[in-house]
């Protein structure tokens, strides 16, 4: 568990000012200091007994690694007109239909957004939603009939830590940001999950049956360890 020490402040880099959460963690033995990709958090871990004034000139001391790790950051991309998303890895432009009456659709590689400009965000954010929940359920099911196991609920959430769970009682939950991830990647997340519900831990038997369930396991691992972080930069 780690406690707050005091509201964030703030920590300006290059031309960027952002957020310094300070964290007091038990059992910490080192001080540690990340760039959350997903907030843009600059965050601060003391050990206990190290006095908070050490940990910002530990922070002051890595100002040039910290501005490094932000340049390298995939830029931001809004749910806007005009703006480019990956929807299954191919790039689409939001393109903003304020006379049509079709909702939201997809026409070639333009992601079309009818009614009024000021309801596009929410509108583009329900869409993906909607669309990763069609391809995760249905991809879960047929991979779950393979193996002869049944499935509780799916929920979708846009979690930062986990693309995916599985709980005992075979509950499966996925990050609605997978739909913005190649296919191969959608399809390793959800392979893996279902097979956690014939072996709920990672011993060589359930690798097995991730493979059996999936083609491109290691691509698709290595892409989320270089990638992953991309996909909560979008809208």
């Amino acid at each position: 568990m780690a406690a707050r020490l005091q509201p964030p402040e703030n920590i300006t880099l290059g031309q960027a000012t952002l957020p310094l959460e300070i964290l007091r963690r038990k059992g910490a033995v080192n001080m540690t200091l990340r760039l959350d990709p997903c907030s843009d958090t600059v965050r601060l871990v003391l050990p206990k007994g190290v006095p908070l004034a050490e940990g910002l000139s530990f922070v002051e001391q890595r100002r040039e690694w910290l501005l490094g790790h932000l340049e390298r950051l995939t830029p931001r991309v809004a749910f806007a007109d005009g703006s480019v998303i990956p929807i299954l890895g191919r790039p689409h432009t939001i393109h903003s239909r304020p006379d049509a009456r079709r909702g939201v659709w997809i026409e070639a590689a333009t992601l079309c957004v009818s009614g009024s400009p000021e309801y596009l965000q929410r509108r583009v954010r329900d869409f993906l939603k909607e669309m990763s929940r069609n391809e995760i359920t249905r991809n879960a099911r047929e991979k779950a009939h393979q193996i002869g196991a049944e499935i509780g609920r799916i929920t979708l959430k846009d979690t930062r830590g986990r693309w995916g769970s599985c709980t005992p009682e075979g509950d499966l939950s996925f990050s609605w940001r997978l739909l913005l991830a190649p296919p191969y990647v959608l399809d390793y997340v959800v392979a893996h999950e279902v097979a956690h519900l014939r072996e709920l831990n990672h011993s060589a038997r359930f690798w097995r049956l991730v493979a059996k369930l999936t083609l491109h396991m290691a691509e698709a691992k290595s892409w989320l360890r270089r990638h992953g972080a991309s996909l909560h930069r979008y809208g």
